[in-house]
């Protein structure tokens, strides 16, 4: 980037900066336990009670990951103009704004956005899609595998055998349940259980690609995007098609 006629804008306020983060670390803390529960018989873990201690660790940052997401759609409608949610949802004129956009970027000199480019505005729209139906799915999970709130109450009193308190239910222990209520959860959680999991897929993917364009425009200077979500600035060259 030549410093000639660069600029330094102000744009993610600190709100959103905190909620990146923590959805970056959550994430990222999910991915792992995610992987560790689906290999655990190659990595050695045997147990029901190391099986049901690392479910209930995920359940918990997930509690955290669920939390923060539902915080940063509140800040849509309460934080700056670049944390709101039209920067975020396509408006009326997208296609257009689009095409234009991806006709700069085929030129070499792509428009410079404060914000959220138009490519970039249908890559969070659909990130943050995904991370809605991953929270949902994962909380009904929690609910009927190891009946963690808020679900777990609904799961545990609907399988629970008569005059049996449903509050004394354990996770997986048979013992207590109605079978065929039980078999009835099963077969409502089990596609569940795969939309979150190859949902987790698609997200890993798409965060790879992610991590990978933001090195690529750190390391070529043209946009700054790390440093931006660190300090809340953003360093322009030109004029920015968003100006504030």
């Amino acid at each position: 980037m030549s410093e000639l006629n660069v600029k330094e804008y102000k744009v993610w306020d600190l709100p959103t900066r905190l909620f990146h983060w923590i959805n970056v670390f959550s994430i990222l803390a999910l991915m792992f336990l995610g992987l560790v529960m689906l290999n655990k018989g190659a990595l050695g873990i045997q147990s029901m009670e190391a099986k049901i201690a690392l479910k209930q660790v995920h359940v918990i940052i997930g509690y955290v990951f669920t939390i923060n997401l539902l915080w940063r759609v509140v800040w849509g409608f309460l934080g700056n103009r670049y944390a709101g949610w039209s920067e975020i949802i396509p408006g009326r004129n997208y296609l257009s704004d689009l095409r234009s956009y991806l006709k700069s970027v085929k030129t070499g000199s792509p428009k410079q956005f404060i914000g959220h480019n138009p490519a970039g505005k249908l890559s969070v729209m659909v990130f943050y899609l995904i991370l809605v139906i991953m929270a949902v799915t994962g909380l009904i999970r929690a609910g009927t595998d190891i009946y963690f709130p808020p679900f777990g109450t609904i799961a545990a009193e609907y399988v629970a055998k008569d005059g049996v308190d449903p509050a004394s239910m354990l996770p997986y222990d048979k013992t207590n349940v109605n079978p065929e209520k039980y078999k009835a959860l099963k077969t409502f959680k089990k596609p569940i259980g795969v939309i979150h999991i190859y949902l987790s897929y698609f997200l890993m993917f798409m965060v790879l690609i992610h991590i990978v364009a933001v090195v690529k425009a750190e390391l070529s200077g043209s946009h700054g995007l790390a440093s931006a979500m660190l300090s809340g600035r953003k360093r322009i060259a030109g004029t920015p098609e968003d100006g504030a």
